[in-house]
């Protein structure tokens, strides 16, 4: 059985709420930031290597070079967009017939560390679950992301997808997302949101993701 120290990995993860005005409109971006103990090389070569990141994330298909097409299984698909190795890549996100974007960065973090930094962004006009859930609806899954590949390059072990959906229904699994959320919660908060308003809006999401309505 796979050990996580889930207070640790909370407190791992940077998490950050921004609003930003870029050339199709206002938009919000979301950040998760780690940092690991491997080098940027190896930590590149998790993120972008289409047989390595179904060891730590979904099975993954398509072609993973600029203009290429890619599919998570049962999940979102998308386009590569740019990609400076082994430094950044930055790639559509759709989803349910929306469309957002990611930026993964990849850097030293001082002698044998590399930090993983993730930007989501999405158009404000038209995001109906920002405003039911917030941040944390796309937050808490990054979460169980940056979780998932803290542990392939803590172990070097591949993660069978099932083991997840089966951690996250034991009581471990449901304090990680419990404590997820109350993490994106109080970014929203930093973020200017007023607490009652995010407090809904992370209540609602943390239900969502443990099943509950």
């Amino acid at each position: 059985m796979i050990e996580i120290d889930v207070d640790h990995q909370i407190k791992a993860v940077q998490r950050n709420v921004e609003a930003r005005a870029i050339d199709t409109g206002d938009v919000h971006v979301v950040t998760v930031g780690q940092s690991y103990d491997t080098d940027p090389e190896d930590l590149w070569d998790a993120v972008t290597n289409i047989e390595r990141i179904p060891r730590w994330f979904l099975p993954i298909s398509g072609e993973l070079k600029v203009g290429g097409s890619y599919q998570l299984e049962g999940h979102s698909n998308g386009t590569v967009l740019t990609c400076d190795p082994p430094r950044n890549f930055t790639a559509t996100w759709e989803y349910g017939g929306n469309v957002s974007w990611i930026d993964v960065s990849v850097a030293s973090d001082g002698p044998d560390r590399a930090r993983l930094l993730l930007e989501h962004t999405f158009p404000v006009a038209n995001d109906e679950i920002w405003r039911q859930f917030g941040p944390g609806a796309v937050g808490m899954g990054w979460d169980s992301m940056v979780l998932g590949l803290a542990i392939h390059l803590g172990t070097g072990e591949s993660i069978d997808p099932s083991f997840g959906q089966q951690w996250t229904g034991t009581d471990q699994g449901r304090r990680f997302l419990t404590l997820s959320g109350d993490e994106w919660y109080a970014a929203h908060v930093a973020f200017g949101e007023e607490p009652g308003t995010a407090r809904a809006m992370a209540d609602q999401c943390i239900k969502a993701y443990l099943g509950e309505e």
